[in-house]
């Protein structure tokens, strides 16, 4: 069929959630090879959970099943969530985040293309604050745990809070770097010394470093792909860059530098898969730039002052408030009227 030159054949939207799902690969091999294979049990839960949620809400709804979960949103949605959830979380802390998620965040406004908020951050931030004490317990590098769990002993854990016996939660559990940077600034300690704790990298946390980048590897993929354009990455990590940067140069004792800031926590992963869902974010170009540069310097804010080591959850929550404010105020000008 002859076409016009500017008419392209968009890629359909189970092609586009392949590719961020293929994306997400090398950051859980590198997951896995760091913290262990809890994270394969998470995801694999999220997964049945998501789907059987889809399928159950689209029944009662009167909505074609098939399509929908052929599309692989929902599988997106509960990847994204069990990638941010501790990997050695009990079963039911991933089966009630990922239905909330679905039923609620995703469904309850209409489906696919409908949510004003990403479901993914949705289902982590109730989970967060209904079970903060679960949602810390995070497990330390396998290089670095006194006790290093097998598989099997993993899966014990996770489905029957069961540990091998004399082995105590606190051997196979660690503070994450920001958790313990903000425990220690509590304390007065200054972040010279502060970095100088076992769980600290070159910039990131031990291991959690090759995660990162790892997440990074497959964003670039996404970009080359063009599934999702350079704008919100690019603002998103600019913007916490520098903000940390001009705290850590005013008072370098009190604050991290942009090292750290980009190489621990969700920094990665919210730049290019959570920040970047076409739905819940800004459509123009210039509104990627305001929405994504306001999920930085928001997640820096919430990071250092507020109640919660790592901000980009609620960082993108808010900003997805102002999405609307966003495009209004960003259109472009139409051709042919000066405004």
């Amino acid at each position: 069929m002859n076409r016009s030159p500017y008419i392209t054949d968009a890629p359909s939207v189970s092609m586009i959630m392949l590719k961020v799902l293929l994306a997400l690969v090398p950051g859980i091999i590198a997951y896995t090879w760091v913290y262990g294979g809890g994270i394969l049990i998470s995801l694999t839960l999220a997964t049945i959970t998501a789907l059987i949620t889809e399928a159950a809400i689209l029944k009662i709804r009167q909505r074609p099943i098939a399509p929908s979960l052929a599309d692989l949103s929902a599988v997106v949605t509960a990847w994204l969530l069990a990638l941010a959830l501790p990997p050695l979380a009990p079963w039911w802390l991933v089966v009630v985040g990922t239905l909330f998620a679905i039923a609620i965040a995703k469904q309850l406004y209409g489906g696919l293309g409908y949510n004003p908020f990403n479901p993914a951050m949705v289902g982590y931030a109730v989970l967060l604050i209904s079970f903060p004490v679960i949602m810390t317990k995070w497990p330390a590098p396998l290089a670095l745990a006194t006790t290093p769990l097998a598989w099997t002993e993993q899966f014990r854990l996770i489905f029957g809070n069961i540990l091998p016996t004399g082995v105590p939660l606190d051997a196979v559990t660690s503070a994450t770097p920001l958790d313990y940077l903000k425990t220690q600034r509590m304390l007065q300690q200054e972040v010279t010394t502060i970095s100088q704790a076992s769980i600290f990298g070159h910039f990131g946390a031990k291991g959690g470093e090759w995660v990162t980048a790892a997440y990074l590897l497959g964003g670039l993929y996404l970009v080359q792909q063009r599934i999702i354009s350079w704008h919100l990455p690019t603002a998103f990590i600019a913007a916490l860059a520098f903000i940390s940067f001009i705290f850590n140069i005013a008072q370098p004792s009190q604050f991290a530098g942009p090292g750290l800031h980009l190489m621990a926590g969700a920094t990665m992963l919210g730049a290019f898969f959570i920040i970047t869902d076409p739905v819940s974010g800004p459509t123009t170009p210039k509104g990627k730039l305001y929405f994504a540069a306001g999920a930085g310097v928001l997640t820096y804010l919430i990071r250092v002052y507020g109640g919660y080591p790592d901000g980009v959850a609620f960082a993108v929550l808010i900003m997805n408030m102002c999405v609307p404010l966003i495009d209004a105020h960003t259109q472009p000008r139409v051709f042919g009227h000066k405004r």
